[in-house]
């Protein structure tokens, strides 16, 4: 339920304008959260289309063949592949301030399929937390809505 290191609060002697402001900061966290998972999610993708590149586009009868080689996300060249058992990874992950290293196909797979696995992890634990964030933002949402509804906005109990 609570964080290690959070506190818990009873929601229900706060008043509604303090649970609104909960509600706000539940729901940009909420926010950061899913874009953050979302962008997990397309780096994994990513690093599978790299794996996928690496058994079906680097073999054999594909050596000396004309094909566009990836300079940026954006612009391609010509060229032709010279070496089937090597390639060049970018083991920075970006583009820009490429960070080659040469490996074998053999060895880039593995390098893939390990980040793979690790966004997987994290993915799994980033799910979590969205979870509990998202039950968190209910449970903050139906106190809200009871106090509205039973017009006690200012943190006193009204009548019982």
């Amino acid at each position: 339920m609570a964080e290690p290191k959070g506190q818990t609060v009873d929601l229900a002697s706060l008043s509604a304008p303090q649970l609104s402001s909960v509600k706000k900061r539940l729901d940009d966290e909420l926010e950061h959260l899913t874009t953050s998972f979302q962008k997990l999610r397309a780096a994994q993708n990513k690093f599978r289309e790299c794996l996928t590149s690496i058994k079906s586009g680097v073999s054999q009868g594909v050596a000396g063949k004309p094909l566009l080689v990836p300079l940026t996300t954006s612009l391609y060249v010509p060229g032709t592949l010279a070496d089937t058992d090597n390639v060049i990874v970018d083991t920075k992950g970006s583009g820009a301030d490429f960070l080659g290293a040469g490996q074998t196909t053999k060895d880039a797979a593995i390098f893939y399929n390990a980040k793979i696995e690790d966004l997987g992890w994290n993915l799994k634990d980033l799910e979590a937390i969205v979870q509990g964030k998202s039950n968190n933002l209910r449970v903050v949402e139906d106190v809200l809505r009871q106090k509205v509804i039973s017009g006690g906005g200012n943190g006193a109990s009204s009548s019982q």
